[in-house]
């Protein structure tokens, strides 16, 4: 089933207004919604959504609370989220980085006491579109345990790095779990198999089932030690620089919410001129593409997004029938 990206925004709009947000509000709210379905990212876009409203009901997030700064260091700002809606919150942050890096060169927001940002390649896109390399990172609820361990206290971390690019942005978005739980739950939905070992089952096996999976809530760290390493340090890194609470910390509240996150940009204009840069990325990507491939397509961080997008912005965003049915029903 495919709906037009026009719908799918005026949905949501129409729910978000009923929930107490602003026109303005609802507007950028929904378009981040309906462009991470639009993208393929529909874990983060449709599929989400219900649970978001649910936590707007149940007085996790404030529809009406805005971030702001609380204290800032020249290129560098501290930011309340005030338990705001995450994806406004961490638009909002990622556009004052920009504005920090046109200054400085570089920007960096750590935000505080914020909520889930929904897709977080969205802010990536956000930074390569005004022409500024950006990195930007969230902790989460405790949902991996560390190499070895038997409990959760390490959460899956989403990573994202953009780059910006004429032909095309180069976006890295990937949680630090070998599958985010969005998608463990897209192939329960489905009834099948993960393709790769994606978590632990309840007795500390590796499984591909997303069922035991999510009977568990264990996921596997990329990389196995190394990637438990690096959840631990990007968890350190945005609590300790936004003043707020780490994942171990949200845990104690049973959902996540409050997170803390970083947002950084780089304005590559100052640094490179564009003919440079995109001489530079076509070299490499060339080389990248002509690896030969062992299976399916060699693409570059962002490379499917684009056809995607392009794809559903002409036939309709796809969307499982049965969160549509229940978003309508809102």
């Amino acid at each position: 089933m495919r709906i037009p990206f026009e719908t799918l925004h005026a949905t949501f709009r129409r729910v978000l207004l009923k929930h107490h947000f602003s026109e303005e509000r609802a507007d950028l709210c929904a378009r981040l919604f309906t462009e991470a379905s639009c993208d393929g990212v529909a874990s983060h876009g449709l599929n989400r959504f219900p649970r978001f409203i649910e936590y707007i009901e149940k007085g996790y997030v404030d529809p009406q609370a805005e971030a702001e700064p609380v204290l800032r260091l020249g290129s560098i700002e501290q930011w309340d989220g005030n338990q705001g809606p995450g994806n406004l919150n961490a638009h909002a942050a990622m556009s004052r980085t920009i504005e920090l890096a046109q200054v400085h060169g570089m920007g960096l927001v750590a935000l505080r006491h914020t909520n889930h940002w929904m897709r977080g390649g969205a802010y990536g896109w956000q930074a390569a579109n005004a022409g500024c390399i950006g990195v930007c990172w969230t902790n989460t609820i405790p949902n991996m345990p560390p190499w070895g361990g038997k409990k959760n206290v390490l959460g899956n971390n989403p990573l994202i790095i953009a780059i910006p690019r004429p032909e095309g942005h180069l976006v890295l978005d990937m949680a630090l779990s070998q599958f985010s739980f969005g998608k463990v739950e897209s192939y329960l939905r489905k009834g099948e198999t993960l393709p790769h070992d994606g978590g632990f089952d309840k007795q500390g096996k590796v499984t591909r089932d997303p069922a035991a999976i999510t009977e568990s809530m264990m996921g596997l760290p990329i990389g196995y030690w190394k990637g438990a390493g690096l959840s631990l340090m990007l968890d350190l890194l945005a609590a300790l620089l936004s003043g707020g609470l780490s994942s171990v910390q949200v845990g104690e509240l049973g959902v996540e919410r409050q997170a803390s996150q970083v947002f950084l940009a780089i304005d590559l204009t100052q640094l490179a001129t564009p003919v440079g840069v995109e001489a530079l990325t076509d070299t490499v990507l060339t080389a990248l593409h002509d690896a030969g491939a062992t299976s399916g397509d060699v693409r570059y961080p962002g490379e499917r997004t684009l056809a995607t997008r392009r794809e559903n912005l002409e036939k309709g965003i796809p969307v499982d029938e049965g969160y549509w049915n229940q978003v309508l029903g809102m």
